[in-house]
């Protein structure tokens, strides 16, 4: 899900101009020499004008209420348990591999939005969502890139989904040390960028400077900015090396591609969760499998939530409306709650009360805090107020 942005500064009602008029006038009245006795018509007459007035003011604001704003609203969205049931199912299923029963929860999150280019929220819905902790009010675009419309940013959504959950049975399997085939390719070229005119979407990446590909983050730092890379790809089936200088990109060496991952595992994983799209559940996933593929519970029987990306290598990633996400924990009953480091700053001073946030910067960590919280040895749990 996008990243919460805190909105601008709320519009507040003042006291119309007409009301102001009114208590000016009846003011010179008061202090005039020269005073006349209103008529039952006049009076009658003014008094209708008044009300009058007041119901025009009234349609108004309701009027301008139900105008389109240019923001979505963020609330706490369904929460499932990576290791229970949903709608009678279980959520996660795994093929090919002993599994072993569990217990406890171990919650992914999500959040619901309010608007979308072609259904947009209120001013109202904005109104009421200013006043409610539990709900947060982000640009229009912050969410929807100019001109993406509804059903591009749903199938976008469900491919970012696709992707965490292949990244999360890779990360687990990893982090039980079960091997497994991955094929990688160019998803997209960035303009600009070192490989723009060089590689193209589809390419396979087969290998830098003669090795093999193991992860092509790690090769390209490892060959630096100094000099050309061999860059070794396939296209069409056909074998061929491209020299490709890498560039420092905010302090992380890369060649200005994205990169896809085809992954061949020796497990087949099954994703029982229609509706749900976006990378944040991949932290939450890689737990559940590795609780499925091991003996005994995990959690030890306690309800425990969290959220964020995950890479292959068991890096856990920042995720947006992480705010959202702590209500919606702390509703469906969990005490616990795992969050990426890189979102500490949104969670200090806005995590619910009874709820205990662990910062983790890898699926080890998440594990260790999990089992940490197990065994009842949490003194030692980092939170997100003792960073740095």
């Amino acid at each position: 899900m996008p990243t919460t942005l805190n909105p601008g500064p709320a519009h507040r009602l003042g006291i119309p101009p007409w009301a102001s008029d009114d208590r000016s006038a009846a003011s010179e009245h008061e202090h005039s020499e020269d005073t006349v006795t209103p008529t039952p018509r006049a009076a009658g007459r003014r008094h209708a004008i008044g009300w009058g007035l007041v119901l025009a003011a009234l349609v108004g604001t309701v009027a301008l209420g139900v105008q389109p704003a240019p923001y979505v609203i963020e609330e706490p969205g369904p929460v499932f348990d990576t290791i229970g049931d949903v709608d009678g199912a279980p959520l996660l299923t795994v093929e090919g591999a002993p599994t072993y029963p569990t217990e406890g929860e171990l919650d992914l999150l999500t959040v619901h939005i309010t608007g979308s280019p072609e259904a947009p929220a209120t001013w109202i819905d904005v109104a009421r969502a200013w006043f409610d902790a539990r709900r947060a009010i982000v640009p229009l675009e912050a969410v929807y890139p100019p001109g993406q419309t509804d059903e591009e940013a749903d199938e976008e959504s469900q491919a970012e989904m696709t992707d965490s959950q292949q990244e999360a049975v890779a990360a687990a399997l990893t982090e039980l040390g079960t091997p497994y085939q991955v094929r990688m390719s160019v998803g997209s070229v960035i303009d600009d960028g070192p490989s723009a005119g060089v590689l193209q979407p589809g390419d396979e990446l087969v290998s830098l400077d003669g090795r093999a590909l193991a992860d092509l983050r790690d090769a390209i730092a490892a060959h630096g900015t100094s000099s050309p890379a061999a860059v070794g790809i396939r296209r069409d089936g056909v074998a061929r090396t491209e020299s490709i200088t890498p560039v420092d990109a905010d302090g992380v060496l890369v060649i200005g591609v994205t990169v896809a991952a085809d992954y061949d595992f020796p497990v087949d994983v099954t994703v029982s969760l229609d509706g749900v799209g976006g990378p944040s559940a991949g932290m939450m996933l890689a737990l559940g499998v590795y609780d499925l593929l091991t003996p005994g519970a995990l959690t030890g029987g306690e309800h425990i939530a969290g959220t964020g990306t995950i890479a292959s290598d068991g890096e856990v990633g920042p995720i947006g409306g992480i705010r959202q996400k702590m209500y919606g924990a702390v509703e469906d009953g969990a005490t616990w709650f795992l969050a990426p480091s890189t979102n500490c700053d949104e969670v200090v001073g806005h995590a619910p009360d009874g709820l205990r946030v662990v910062r983790v910067d890898t699926l080890d960590e998440a594990l260790a805090a999990v089992q940490g919280i197990a065994r009842g040895e949490t003194q030692d749990l980092p939170g997100c107020g003792s960073v740095g």
